[in-house]
């Protein structure tokens, strides 16, 4: 008998209160203000290290290739590497 592995992706709303004066300032509706909240809050997060890069595209809600390409929009770094990883890579070359 074959045995089948559910997996259940659970998602939740979190509800912020904006100023209008906030959406009109950045010329966004509120569903585009919602998805830019999403994308900065994922990129933020990878960034710090705290998400890799494939649950911060699911978090932002786009795929992971799209995610890395935004990345340089915003002048985060899409591989990040130590010091001590650099020099090694150069030790090497």
């Amino acid at each position: 008998m074959a045995q089948y592995l559910l997996l259940c992706h659970h998602m939740f709303d979190i509800k912020l209160s904006l100023p209008d004066e906030a959406l009109v300032a950045l010329k966004r509706t509120p569903s585009e203000m919602a998805e830019e909240i999403r994308l900065a809050a994922a990129m933020k997060l990878y960034e710090l290290g705290r998400l890799s890069s494939g649950a911060a595209a699911a978090l932002a809600g786009v795929p992971r290739v799209v995610f890395l390409a935004k990345l340089s929009d915003y002048g985060i770094a899409t591989f990040k590497m130590s010091a001590e990883e650099i020099s090694e890579d150069l030790a090497r070359a």
